[in-house]
């Protein structure tokens, strides 16, 4: 919808200075007779798609920090507990050690070596309390608060970290890495490349252009809507392009080998979840007999 209004001077047919005015109501629509809008609409909703996988990806990325950073915080409160202790063992040792030297069974080195044994103890204990103040401030900034202004209380001593993980089943069907948002997102992006594509070909073909308008012009206000100031058109118009220098075989060649890409990344993607997959799992099986062996050490 369009109106104007003008005053100009112009000299066809002798000098002349007047008024224009205008009301009118355009509408154009082109064919999509080879698939172009079709293509560009697929491959639209393709990169809406990927771009909704790489919120899910970054938002299960946070998840999983955060997990783990509280994991390895409840951890160190276990640690913690394991040092207080070994640390007032090895206090103990050092005082007998002491006593066996002023007794004259030990030597000043036994002393010596129970103590050094005390302050590595000790110091570890307050490495240990640095990490887990560290982990606390993680877990702020990724519940979005400030670090000064959150605390985690510490487990009590006596109630162990009861976590186990849930049984793997020896073979794991590929179709779940679909559920991976970051191969979800890398398959889109595939899909909205191979429909470049097909927008890049159609450049190729004529484009069918259909078109109407209607409306009003007089050089009178007053007489803008009377019968013989009514003006319309109707037509068609095909367009084809008939040398372009080697664009279209340029933006063609251009469309192919960005879909190579996003087919290639796509394959790499798929292949990192896979190796993801199999380390997780053969860590899983190693950290039990890990687990055995701590467990003795405790």
């Amino acid at each position: 919808l369009n109106a104007g209004a003008q005053r100009a001077r112009t000299n066809a047919n002798g000098v002349r200075t007047g008024d224009d005015y205008a009301l009118g109501l355009a509408a154009s629509w082109e064919p999509d007779l080879w698939g172009s809008v079709r293509r560009q609409v697929e491959a639209s909703n393709a990169g809406a798609q990927a771009s909704a996988d790489d919120l899910a990806a970054a938002r299960l990325s946070i998840q999983t920090t955060l997990a783990q950073d509280y994991l390895q915080l409840r951890i160190a409160d276990q640690q913690r507990d394991l040092y207080a202790a070994t640390v007032q063992a090895y206090g103990k040792a050092a005082s007998l050690a002491r006593a066996q030297r002023d007794a004259g069974v030990a030597l000043q080195s036994d002393v010596s070596l129970a103590q050094a044994q005390l302050a590595q103890a000790q110091a570890a204990a307050v490495d240990l309390a640095a990490t887990r103040a560290q982990l606390e401030h993680a877990i702020a900034v990724l519940t979005g608060r400030a670090p000064a202004q959150f605390a985690l209380a510490a487990a009590p001593a006596d109630q162990p970290l009861a976590l186990r993980m849930p049984a793997m089943p020896a073979a794991v069907p590929s179709a779940l890495l679909e559920h991976r948002p970051d191969i979800a997102a890398a398959e889109r992006r595939a899909a909205a490349a191979n429909a470049g594509i097909g927008v890049a070909r159609a450049a190729y073909f004529p484009q069918l252009t259909l078109g109407a308008s209607g409306g009003f012009s007089a050089a009178a206000l007053g007489s803008l809507f009377d019968a013989p100031a009514r003006v319309w058109s109707l037509g068609a118009a095909l367009a084809q392009a008939i040398f372009d220098g080697g664009l279209r075989g340029a933006r063609s060649a251009q469309a192919e080998a960005a879909y190579d890409a996003a087919v290639a990344q796509y394959k790499q993607t798929v292949l990192d979840g896979f190796q993801q997959v199999e380390d997780q799992l053969a860590l899983l099986r190693l950290l039990d007999q890990e687990a055995t062996l701590q467990d003795e050490a405790v």
